[in-house]
């Protein structure tokens, strides 16, 4: 079983696995986001054939979505021959829940210059086995297979797989399957315990200067709550190579 079946040309079905840890009754947006990642790639290489990679996703979370079919969309705003800015939506019933820009580049040969300070996190088998339907409940969550250290409250290492595909019966590309990933970040370095505050993210920024590879993904995170009912969760994203980008999430946080 997949977290999406195609059942139309634009539109999807979610399955149990995708239902939400806030409420399962509510889609987990995690897979939503990298189901929006796949349709702009598709569309990339129904279009063109040079090889434009995403280098930025930005995505805006309108509101919750039912487990029910979603439809979808995907258009060019900014054509280029080597940038363009590619827009796709979900919605649900009409009204539009989560809308992805994504800044998509020409690549180059820069292995000469490749490097970073970000550092390096310890490999999935050095980390020990954490089961996240501990804390959190619905079917992404119970889908995702966890390796964490647990720095303090709002602080963890951590590696993420998944044997559940995006969508049935469609090849999906390495990266868009870990940004199917890229969410749950919110859910694994608590801060505060989730039925006592409620503090989900309206937002999911992510800049890649590469691409993820293989099945597990690592994230170096950090959640910081304001005074003023704003937070934060700011990860640094890993594959086993090393670090591949970030991802930011703001929170509107809401004590029960």
């Amino acid at each position: 079983m997949a977290y999406f079946d195609r059942v139309g040309a634009r539109a999807y079905r979610p399955t149990q696995h995708v239902s939400g840890g806030w409420d399962p009754n509510e889609q987990h947006i995690a897979p939503a986001l990298g189901l929006l990642a796949h349709l702009v790639e598709a569309d990339r290489d129904a279009r063109r054939s040079d090889g434009l990679v995403i280098a930025r996703l930005s995505y805006d979370i309108l509101g919750t979505v039912p487990m029910d079919t979603v439809e979808t969309s995907v258009a060019v705003t900014r054509p280029g021959r080597t940038i363009e800015l590619v827009e796709a939506t979900l919605a649900h019933g009409g009204r539009e829940a989560v809308r992805l820009r994504a800044w998509l580049m020409q690549p180059g040969d820069t292995a000469d210059l490749a490097g970073t300070a970000y550092p390096a996190i310890a490999p999935p088998t050095a980390l020990p086995p954490w089961d996240p339907t501990t804390v959190w409940p619905g079917g992404f969550i119970a889908s995702a297979q966890v390796r964490r250290e647990l720095l303090e409250p709002g602080r963890a290492r951590y590696w993420v797989r998944t044997d559940v595909p995006l969508v049935r019966d469609e090849a999906v590309s390495e990266l868009s399957r870990a940004v199917g990933l890229f969410d749950i970040a919110n859910g694994m370095a608590v801060r505060a315990d989730p039925e006592k505050v409620a503090y989900p993210n309206i937002d999911l920024t992510a800049h890649l200067f590469t691409e993820p590879a293989g099945e597990w993904v690592g994230f170096d995170t950090t959640v910081t709550f304001g005074p003023g009912g704003r937070g934060l969760t700011s990860s640094v994203i890993h594959d086993e190579r090393g670090p591949v980008g970030t991802v930011s999430q703001i929170l509107t946080i809401r004590p029960k």
